[in-house]
């Protein structure tokens, strides 16, 4: 008995998954390195006194370049996904009592 198994479809969504989180976060990296500032300039008595703007700045280059990593990797994998076939078929697999 043999039962069919979609495959492309799992890279596929690996790739969309991909895709948004690094949307995301190269967006956060973004807005960081123009319009935010570190949470610890709201507790301190002066601005920039525990996180300097060097630093931060920094910290925003790091996240839009991990976010654009992250979208070539999404991209990445539908490119993959291109290469795979839709469908297998493989054995259906009897699951064993003593396993569970």
């Amino acid at each position: 008995m043999t039962e069919k198994v979609k495959v492309r479809g799992l890279a596929r969504i690996a790739g969309w998954i991909f895709v948004l989180w690094g949307g995301t976060i190269a967006f956060k990296g973004l807005f960081d390195s123009f319009f935010g500032e570190p949470e610890a300039n709201f507790y301190s008595p002066e601005k920039w006194q525990f996180v300097t703007q060097e630093q931060w700045t920094r910290w925003s280059g790091f996240e839009m370049a991990y976010g654009l990593a992250s979208i070539g990797l999404g991209w990445a994998c539908w490119e993959m996904a291109k290469l795979l076939p839709e469908w297998i078929e493989r054995n259906k697999h009897k699951l064993d009592p003593d396993f569970l």
